[in-house]
């Protein structure tokens, strides 16, 4: 496995990982599959220290990561979003961890203090990565999003990095 940052030809991969979630589970409160254009806008406002890693096996995207800014005022600068994401074919194999890994390494790179984790539809497997990597669970918000007919609960996960 390469982690590597994204490149802009890295787009449609990532767009195909997305959509999948998108369109078959509630890992993601998007209801609609995001067009190349989208997801290349959504690239472009990934750089520098809010990075997008991506993970190759055998010459293919198996998963992305993803910084993002946490919120949009100043004191928030210091706090960042993480998003993981891995193609269904190569779950189980630590892609996810790998890309979390080096998420993390890039979050503390760039004087990051806080990393937060919004897990949405009650995903087990995300939830339990972000605890496997010293995530503290620090909230629910329940029922903030509907999608596929159903209520969504958001566990909110944290982890402060080391300064």
């Amino acid at each position: 496995m390469e982690l590597r940052l994204a490149s802009i030809d890295d787009a449609e991969a990532i767009r195909a990982i997305y959509n999948h979630e998108v369109l078959t589970t509630t890992a993601v409160f998007d209801i609609e599959p995001r067009s190349l254009a989208d997801q290349r806008a959504w690239r472009a406002a990934r750089s520098g220290a809010h990075a997008v890693v991506v993970a190759e096996v055998a010459g293919t995207v198996a998963g992305f990561a993803s910084l993002s800014p946490y919120r949009p005022r100043p004191a928030y600068t210091t706090t960042v979003e993480d998003s993981v994401y891995v193609h269904a074919g190569h779950r189980g194999a630590g892609v996810g961890g790998a890309l979390l890994d080096r998420l993390l390494e890039v979050a503390t790179l760039h004087g990051f203090h806080s990393v937060i984790g919004r897990i949405g539809g009650g995903n087990e497997g995300s939830i339990a990565l972000h605890r496997s990597r010293g995530f503290a669970l620090v909230g629910v918000e329940r029922e903030v999003g509907r999608k596929f007919g159903r209520w969504l609960d958001v566990h909110v996960v944290q982890l402060l990095l080391p300064a």
